[in-house]
């Protein structure tokens, strides 16, 4: 039985992720499929509209067979970290295929340009020479590769499903990686048809604009009365009182804490703040990582170990669970299912992520301690 891995945020699930399962469906009839998920906080600085509790419910019920969490410490990074973080628990849950979606559906486009990025010195000195001009990595990255190679490469899906490329030859990992044709663009803030992008679904219900038709009915119930979430008094607290000390915080880099302290008693949301301090060298979605990284107290020196300490399980059908015990026995990573005293200190930064997203939402403070979902 193949097995195959996904990995994503489902921020919310919506009918383009329903595609995509179907498409993996199609091509592997008879598989079982692991979704590698983010916690609470995501890879573009976001807090998550639904809970990984939800998340994890909803891919259940959308035939995923078995859900490991990907840890705060990869899940709110750049994406090639986060990419990191996601090859290497399918790596080590002996995954044989990873399916993505992508805008170009050229994985050998994209294999040939992972190979210039880590190969190519000429590549790596042009990045550096284009980003010493003042443009941000994402740029001077699309730039460099359109030098010494005439492909392009500058669409979001594309961008990440680059980073899990690089990864998979990085990590020697026995992983086939094939991509879906992405329907939808990413950034698209329009419902434009029944298979709208996240961030439209997202800005559709920051605006009170009717979702149903964007997402299974499921997870419609899930979001229909959604508060927003706002987490930036909490931020602008610790701004304020921490001052100079944020910048001991992961990705609070080149003086940018200046910046953040000098401007932060005259803004009123997130979006304000990202917008006053922003440069071309900044990209928006790294500074809302920055902060996030300030909210949840997340320091350069624990940042620093990106390797992969646990495996920790969200969910499971009877296949996945049966999947789990076959892997206990080739895996020397600690499989984390039902918490207890020890593993605390192995999970304490994600239990911090936790506690504080469970503070801005007003959740149960102990949902940290909940056993994974489970279905027949």
């Amino acid at each position: 039985m193949p097995t195959v891995g996904i990995i994503c945020e489902y921020n919310p699930f919506h009918n383009g992720h329903s595609y995509h399962l179907k498409k993996i469906k199609e091509l592997f009839p008879e598989s079982l499929v692991i979704a590698v998920i983010s916690n609470y906080f995501t890879q573009r600085g976001d807090i998550s509209i639904l809970s990984k509790e939800e998340k994890t419910n909803i891919a259940l019920e959308m035939g995923i067979d078995l859900i490991v969490e990907l840890p705060f410490i990869f899940s709110s990074q750049s994406a090639d970290i986060f990419a990191k973080g996601a090859i290497a628990i399918l790596k080590e849950l002996n995954a044989e295929y990873l399916v993505f979606g992508s805008e170009c559906n050229d994985i050998e486009k994209l294999k040939e340009i992972a190979n210039i990025q880590l190969n190519n010195s000429f590549y790596e000195e042009l990045v550096k020479a284009y980003m010493d001009d003042g443009v941000n990595y994402p740029t001077a990255m699309s730039k460099a590769i359109k030098d010494v190679s005439d492909l392009e490469i500058d669409t979001p899906n594309d961008l990440l499903g680059l980073s899990y490329v690089k990864e998979i030859i990085k990590q020697k990992a026995n992983l086939i990686p094939i991509t879906i044709k992405r329907t939808n663009n990413y950034h698209d803030k329009d419902l434009i048809s029944n298979i709208a992008s996240a961030t439209a679904i997202r800005e559709a219900l920051n605006k009170g604009r009717d979702i149903r038709d964007n997402v299974p009915k499921m997870v419609y119930e899930f979001l229909k009365e959604k508060p927003s979430y706002d987490f930036f008094p909490f931020l602008k607290y610790k701004i304020l009182v921490e001052g100079k000390d944020i910048a001991e915080y992961q990705t609070v880099d080149e003086g940018i804490e200046n910046r953040v302290i000098n401007n932060i008693s005259n803004c009123a949301t997130t979006e304000e703040l990202i917008n006053k301090i922003k440069t071309k060298r900044y990209t928006y979605n790294k500074l809302a990582r920055m902060l996030i990284h300030i909210l949840v107290s997340l320091k350069k020196e624990e940042a620093s170990n990106q390797s992969l300490h646990y495996l920790r399980i969200l969910g499971f059908n009877q296949l996945g669970r049966d999947y789990l015990n076959r892997m206990k026995k080739n895996t020397n990573l600690p499989i984390i299912a039902n918490i207890k005293k020890k593993d605390e200190e192995l999970l304490k930064i994600d239990i911090r992520a936790e506690k504080i997203y469970d503070l801005i939402t007003n959740n149960n403070p102990n949902n940290y301690k909940n056993p994974p979902l489970r279905t027949k």
